[in-house]
């Protein structure tokens, strides 16, 4: 099984789930709703687990609507953000990194210091390998960036060292 990214495996958009909301009250099968929407039977079913209003007072207000399963998606969603909802927060951090600390130390002053938001170092390698700290560049503020990210494209070997890896290992006289 290879590895699929966020965007294919979640729903998040707001049209997608007004049309699972329509065909899943229309009593269309899941299976069908997900050949109509390109996703996989799984996707459609986690969606619908996620994202299903449940009022215990109120049993026969209970099912899947859009605008509430966009309302939960986004809140989940805001959990893990702290460094974008919170300005201060990023900043402060930024300021640690660029002054040559690490993540871990980072998030160990900012416990230390009693600051009434906390943030983790994984929250900190989070925001900066994700699409939104990617596009601030916020990555070049860690001490050291993975080689996968920094990585530039190798020269091709010239020929003569081509040629002398071609036979394998020689051996000398």
């Amino acid at each position: 099984m290879g590895w699929v990214l966020m965007s294919e495996r979640d729903l998040n958009r707001l049209e997608e789930r007004r049309k699972i909301d329509k065909w899943h009250e229309a009593e269309m099968p899941v299976p069908e709703i997900a050949d109509r929407l390109g996703r996989a039977s799984s996707t459609i079913y986690r969606e619908l687990k996620r994202n299903t209003y449940d009022d215990k007072e109120l049993p026969e207000l209970e099912g899947y609507y859009a605008l509430n399963a966009q309302a939960m998606y986004e809140k989940r969603r805001a959990v893990h953000r702290k460094m974008i909802v919170r300005p201060e927060l990023k900043a402060a951090v930024e300021d640690h990194l660029k002054a040559g600390w690490s993540p871990e130390q980072v998030a160990g002053r900012i416990r230390l210091e009693c600051h009434p938001i906390r943030v983790s170092h994984e929250t900190i390698y989070r925001f900066a390998y994700s699409k939104d700290g990617h596009e601030e560049q916020f990555y070049r503020n860690l001490r050291q960036c993975p080689r996968w990210w920094c990585m530039r494209p190798r020269a091709e070997p010239s020929a003569s060292a081509a040629r002398g890896r071609a036979g394998g290992h020689r051996a000398s006289s």
